[in-house]
């Protein structure tokens, strides 16, 4: 399968993929219609990608891009971050992330405080 990405990104999605228990046979995939900024090529090609993993039931409809691979490369991946959160809860990597970024903001806030 080929997402018009790096070969170390695609090997690296796949990873992910297989240690999550994603398998391409459990995704349903469909094409759609983009809206939004893009012109006349985004009204006529269907580049927007929906995806839905049939055994858990989580949706994701990508449209960042105007290319459909790079959206279904972008669709897999994002569908990679809402099992692992899923599954993960606070280990997950966004959440790590996101707690790393709300110390910082605290940090942010306390020094503003005792400089004013």
């Amino acid at each position: 399968m080929d997402f018009g990405v790096t070969d170390k990104k695609q090997a690296e999605l796949e990873a992910r993929m297989a240690a999550l228990g994603l398998r391409e046979q459990d995704l349903q995939e469909k094409y759609v219609r983009s809206s939004g900024p893009g012109g006349q090529k985004v009204n006529k090609t269907s580049s927007c990608v929906h995806l839905k993993h049939l055994p858990t039931g989580l949706e994701v409809k990508m449209q960042r891009e105007r290319s459909q691979p790079l959206n279904r490369y972008y669709a897999r991946k994002r569908l990679c971050e809402m099992l692992e959160a899923r599954t993960l809860g606070r280990a997950s990597p966004a959440a790590l992330k996101a707690e790393k970024v709300r110390k910082q903001k605290q940090r942010r806030r306390r020094r503003s405080k005792q400089s004013g």
